[in-house]
């Protein structure tokens, strides 16, 4: 990959999906709903971006992750991953960045002002596709 990479984790558990809330003092995205994740940094594989970038805002250590999609836009590229399986409770631990961490179902995302459009459908699909005993089915982005 070329370019500035990101990832982000779409966590579910019980048919729900956790969202942080961007503060709206933040410079980039603020006062929106975002999947949490971050920066890949220099020399680090977007796999464990996304273990670190969950450790350091939730407090949770992955156990299970797939990548769901990958989309670039003007030299960023953005790898999603799905998250089904994590020890800990998530919290928010990145309180400069986030003033609150939330689950929520398909029906709630209506409601939400979330940091991409693009993000509800997917969010949706991947919650309707998803039971307590069940595989989420694929989704594009």
């Amino acid at each position: 990959m070329t370019g500035h990479e990101v990832v982000g984790a779409v966590l579910v558990d019980r048919q729900r999906v956790l969202l942080c809330h961007r503060r709206r003092d933040r410079a980039w995205y603020p006062d929106v709903w975002d999947l949490p994740g971050g920066h890949v940094e220099p020399g680090e594989s977007p796999r464990a971006a996304l273990g670190r970038e969950c450790h350091e805002e939730l407090g949770i250590d992955v156990l299970e992750a797939a990548v769901m999609n990958q989309v670039g836009d003007g030299g960023v590229t953005l790898s999603v991953f799905l998250v089904t399986r994590w020890l800990g409770k998530p919290v928010n631990r990145a309180l400069a960045e986030h003033d609150a961490v939330r689950w929520f179902a398909a029906g709630d995302l209506d409601e939400l002002d979330l940091a991409d459009d693009q993000y509800r459908p997917v969010l949706r699909d991947v919650l309707v596709g998803t039971g307590q005993d069940s595989a989420p089915r694929s989704s594009k982005w």
